[in-house]
Parts: C-alpha cells; structure tokens; sequence
C-alpha cells in the first residue's frame, strides 16, 4: 500500500460509519427505539397477567387501557414524541372494546393479530408493486423521500429486500398466533403473544438495518431544494445588479447629453 493510498482508506471509513449511524438513528426514530416497544409490550402483559390470576375481562382490560394511557400522559409531561404510545393506547382500545361486545376474552387479541396480518400483506403487496412499504415509511426520515425510486435504485433494492423481510416475519408471527386463537386458551395465547412481540420485532429492525447500512446513501431531496431556492434567489439578485447598473450606465450618458 502507498503513503497516497492510505488516506483514501481512512477518509471512506468514517463516511462508512457516518452511514451506520445515520441508519442508526432513523429506524430508532421510525419505530420508536427501546421505549417504544416497552410501551408497545406493557399493556398486553398487564392484560394477560391480570387475566391469568383473576379470569376477570373486565379488570384486565380496563388496566390495560388504563396503562396505555398513563403511558401517553407520561410522554407528554416529559414533552416526547406520543406517537408511539398513541398508537398503542388505539390498538389496546380496540382490543377492549372487541373484547367487551363478544364476551371472550381471547377476542382482546384478535384486532392487533388482523393487523399484523394486514401489514405483513402491505409489505408484500407494496414490494411486489415495486414501492416497498418500508421504503414510504423510512423516506422521510432520511429526507429522500421518493427519490429511492426513481434516482437511486440501489437504494430502492434494500428497500425491497426490507420490505420482503418484514412481510414474511410479520406472516410467520401470524402463523403461529392464528392457529393459538383457534385452539389455545386465552391465557396460553396472550402470554404466547406477548413472547412474540420484541424478537421479531427486533430480528425486522436488525434486517432492514443491515441492507439499508449496505445500500447506497440516501439523496436529501431537501437539501436539493434548499440549494435550488438559494441558486434562484441569487440569480435574481445578479439580475437585479445589473438592472441597476444599466440604469446607472444610462442615466449617465443622458446627463453627459444635456
């Protein structure tokens, strides 16, 4: 290796790490980082265990609704994003109310298991149609937007094999749970469930973070329009200069007339 060769290497690896950590920081924002699936997990728990020990419907959903939304009111003393917690206080809500008008406890599950379902097919269905599910959810954070799709199609290859990896983990998930509504009982079902809420969670995050830190950088459409405003508003400018510079040159030569 030359002396000319080593500072090339050295000047990639931070740019390399650089993209890591960007990566990094967009999915724990886009899902919410280690806070947000403890509030995701709580009120299943706190459902399944109250059920466990009281066979009581009604007490375990109302402590679960309850914990979702001391959760929310938690995050907005503390002055931090609720989205997060907001969306869980929706699915719990759900789950109560489902639960309620059928009488069967088990039936507090039912309408987060449809939803995983649905979403697992959206990730399909969006990859297959060539605009990954992942891909419209991470845009925005990286500030690209959906340039992915058409300026950058590296990128939009990690997207798909992200977008295919959630899809088919969220559809083993709902392989397991579906057959558990049917057969299980409502407690071997909930704490089932509650198993299964981080490790696929986190095996999707781990997957999507080590094709996205692989594929090319993200293009900042911002910046891009940023720069494009500046370039324009400087263009006016010059125009304006010289505009009044010609009526500078002219009113000159008219007094040098007269």
């Amino acid at each position: 290796m030359t002396s000319l060769d080593k500072p090339t290497e050295d000047a990639g690896q931070p740019q390399h790490h650089d993209a890591r950590a960007v990566t990094e920081a967009a999915l724990i924002e886009a899902f919410g980082g280690v806070r947000g699936m403890v509030e995701t997990v709580l009120p299943g728990l706190l459902f399944v265990a109250i059920f466990t020990v009281e066979k009581d419907l009604h007490l375990s959903a109302i402590a679960a609704l309850a914990l979702s939304l001391i959760l929310v009111v938690v995050r907005l003393a503390m002055k931090d994003t609720v989205k997060h917690a907001f969306s869980g206080v929706f699915g719990v809500a759900f789950g109560v109310v489902f639960a309620m008008f059928t009488g069967n406890a088990k039936d507090f599950y039912l309408p987060g298991m449809l939803y995983t379902l649905g979403l697992a097919l959206a990730y399909i269905i969006t990859t297959l149609a060539g605009v990954p599910l992942i891909g419209l959810i991470l845009g925005p954070v990286f500030k690209e937007n959906l340039s992915w799709r058409t300026r950058n199609p590296g990128r939009k290859k990690a997207y798909a094999k992200a977008s295919w990896a959630w899809g088919l983990i969220l559809l083993a998930k709902c392989a397991i749970l579906f057959p558990l509504y049917w057969w299980a009982d409502t407690t071997q079902l909930g704490w089932v469930l509650v198993a299964l809420k981080i490790p696929p969670f986190l095996l999707a995050v781990w997957l999507t973070w080590v094709f996205l830190a692989k594929a090319p950088a993200p293009i900042d459409v911002f910046a891009e329009m940023e720069a494009a405003e500046q370039a324009e508003k400087a263009e006016k400018e010059r125009k304006a200069a010289l505009a009044a510079e010609g009526g500078d040159a002219t009113g000159g030569r008219h007094r040098r007339e007269a």
